[in-house]
């Protein structure tokens, strides 16, 4: 299976998305990050990914596809404020220039992802620090019992639809 999309060569953003984001993740294990796909923020925004970082802090990578998704979404500067770093993750075909400097740059070619400009720090407050952490314990807790066990998922999610 090919897990790349060839330069210059047109795909849905949806299958684009998802291999940009397979990378970055891949990325993240590479350096010891702990990453969390999809992670849901106090303030009602879903990152792409947030990672636990081996020193404590936490890295929020956001994934956009094409131009166009980025320019379509500006809620981008909301993950900021959970997280100790903020990057971007795009494809080789992504117009890097659209991309605001203040922000960190991943670029994916094919499984592989690499760090084009580090993102500055903002260091998080130690009480926001540790009610994002319990979060990402409690999600991440979640999603591997779910694994293990999805049939008790399922019913634990259709219980919590009801009540």
């Amino acid at each position: 299976m090919n897990n790349s999309i060839p330069r210059g060569t047109a795909a849905a953003p949806a299958e684009r998305t998802a291999l940009v984001c397979r990378a970055a993740m891949r990325f993240c294990a590479l350096r010891g990050w702990a990453p969390v796909q999809e992670m849901p923020l106090p303030n009602g925004r879903r990152a792409d990914i947030l990672a636990l970082l081996p020193d404590g802090s936490f890295a929020a990578i956001e994934v956009k596809s094409c131009a166009r998704d980025f320019l379509s979404d500006a809620k981008w500067p909301d993950y900021r404020e959970f997280s100790d770093r903020l990057y971007f993750a795009v494809d080789l075909d992504f117009p890097e220039g659209l991309l605001p400097a203040e922000v960190g740059l991943l670029v994916v070619d094919g499984r592989d992802a690499a760090l084009l400009r580090e993102a500055p720090e903002h260091p998080l407050a130690p009480a926001r620090r540790k009610a994002l952490l319990q979060r990402y314990a409690r999600v991440a807790a979640g999603r591997l019992a779910a694994l293990s066990d999805p049939e008790a998922h399922a019913e634990l999610r259709a219980a919590l639809r009801v009540e």
